[in-house]
C-alpha cells in the first residue's frame, strides 16, 4: 500500500478553493502531470460521476477513469480508479484556517506487478509532485 498526503494553506475562501480544485476541467492547469480531463457522465460533479484523465508520470503516458465515490461540497471529494497497474484513490479536503483555506491532498493505492516492487520508491516522487501541484493551485487562486 502506498499512501501519500500533503497540505497547503491557500489565502482564499474555502468555497473558491474547493470550487476550483473540484472542477475536473481545471486539473490540467494546476496538476503538472495531468494533460487532459474528459467527462464520461453528465455534469455536474456528483457521486457516481466518471472522468477520464490522461497524465504523464515517470515518462509514461497514463490513461485512467476516476469515479467520484464521496462528495461533500466545499469539504471533501474522494475519487477512485480500479484500473491496473496502480489502482488509486485521491482525496481532497478543505477546511477554514485563520481566514484562509487548508487544502489536503491524499493519494493511496495498491500497486501490482512491477509497480508493487517500486511502490516504496514511488511515494517520495508522488509527494514531491503533489506538493508542486498544491503550490501551483495556491499561486493560481491567490493571484485572483
Amino acid at each position: 500500500m502506498v499512501k501519500v498526503h500533503t497540505s497547503i494553506l491557500i489565502h482564499a475562501p474555502r468555497a473558491a478553493v474547493a470550487g476550483y480544485a473540484a472542477d475536473p476541467g481545471n486539473a490540467p492547469h494546476w496538476y503538472a502531470n495531468i494533460r487532459s480531463a474528459t467527462w464520461h457522465t453528465p455534469r455536474p460533479l456528483t457521486v457516481g460521476s466518471r472522468l477520464a484523465f490522461t497524465a504523464r508520470f515517470l515518462r509514461r503516458k497514463l490513461d485512467y477513469v476516476y469515479e467520484v465515490v464521496q462528495l461533500v461540497p466545499g469539504e471533501k471529494l474522494v475519487m477512485g480508479t480500479r484500473q491496473s497497474p496502480f489502482p488509486m484513490k485521491t482525496t481532497y479536503t478543505w477546511a477554514d484556517e485563520n481566514g484562509s483555506t487548508r487544502m489536503t491532498l491524499e493519494n493511496s493505492g495498491e500497486p501490482s506487478g512491477f509497480s508493487a516492487v517500486s511502490g516504496a520508491l514511488m511515494a517520495p516522487m508522488m509527494r514531491r509532485a503533489m506538493r508542486k501541484d498544491l503550490t501551483a493551485l495556491k499561486e493560481i487562486l491567490e493571484a485572483h
